[in-house]
């Protein structure tokens, strides 16, 4: 159950209203990275968890990812506040309110005749929400990894809004915003760690044979060892001939087929093969042949000098 208090987590405090701004903004309410995505993937993995704990955690950062979308709402619906009532109510001239809605330079003039300066479910460049982006897997050393990485994620996009004004107001709420989502990150990584093991995800461990197995498939200048390729748990694999079939096979694909599957695949590989010994005239070479020939068509009727004679 769900009780909704009017009073905002932040306050918000918009000091110039900015369509511009306000359609940039729209990335993290309807973005990939952005708070709606945020709420759905912690609240979905929340209903299916079993450990208690994570549980309430999920449900709690869940909550109040939905809180930060009526932030960043809240300040989408301000920035355009000016420009929404300049275009319903026709109080200005036209030239001066298309350079309003559209002198930020983006898709911001298209947010104001569709949605009439609204709060849309789209990113900033107007692509609508998808349920896509929750990548929520069920499997709690994988989701909080993921987690992870969308609160790194959601942390820069802030960052960079917040380097795109100059309001002070608006700073400061964006400020709170990205500082949360480290809080969230933090609380996702001491619930993974409390997880004992969690590498690899899942429950099987792997093939022993590949697991501490580097494969330098990338040669050339730029080659770098470090401890990610290098050191006692890591095997180095650089020779080409190692490379390939690395499980100590042919390294050719077969199968098993029975006798009326290799009948028919043999018949299909008969009615398709390819003559080596034919050169088909194509309809390429014949469009080719003509355009020679107009050309030469056209050159006939100069002279040695370009000019052309009578």
């Amino acid at each position: 159950m769900f009780a909704h208090n009017k009073r905002l987590q932040y306050t918000v405090r918009v000091n110039e209203t900015n369509p511009g701004l306000a359609n940039l903004m729209l990335e993290q309410f309807g973005g990939p990275q952005g708070e709606l995505a945020a709420a759905c993937r912690y609240f979905t993995q929340a209903l299916a968890e079993d450990d208690a704990g994570r549980k309430d955690l999920l449900f709690d950062i869940a909550t109040e990812e939905l809180s930060h979308l009526e932030v960043i709402g809240t300040i989408v619906a301000m920035l355009n506040k000016g420009a929404h009532g300049q275009l319903a109510e026709g109080t200005d001239a036209a030239a001066d309110i298309y350079r309003k809605i559209a002198g930020g330079g983006n898709d911001s003039h298209v947010t104001q005749l569709l949605y009439g300066g609204g709060v849309p479910w789209t990113n900033s460049a107007g692509v609508p929400w998808s349920a896509a982006y929750v990548d929520t897997i069920g499997e709690p050393t994988a989701d909080l990894r993921s987690n992870i990485a969308a609160e790194a994620r959601a942390k820069i996009l802030y960052e960079r809004l917040i380097n795109l004004t100059t309001d002070a107001g608006v700073k400061e709420a964006l400020g709170f915003l990205m500082t949360r989502e480290i809080a969230h990150q933090k609380s996702f990584e001491k619930a993974l760690y409390a997880i004992e093991p969690n590498f690899p995800a899942g429950k099987l461990a792997g093939d022993p044979r590949f697991t501490d197995t580097y494969f330098n498939l990338s040669q050339g200048d730029g080659d770098m060892r470090g401890s990610w390729n290098q050191g006692g748990q890591w095997q180095f694999v650089t020779d080409q001939a190692e490379l390939s079939a690395v499980d100590g096979g042919s390294g050719t694909a077969t199968v098993n087929l029975t006798p009326q599957e290799k009948a028919a695949i043999d018949q299909v590989a008969r009615r398709t093969a390819s003559d080596p010994d034919i050169d088909p005239g194509t309809g390429a070479e014949l469009g080719a042949r003509n355009r020679s020939a107009s050309g030469k068509a056209a050159g006939n009727g100069r002279g040695g000098n370009g000019m052309r004679t009578s």
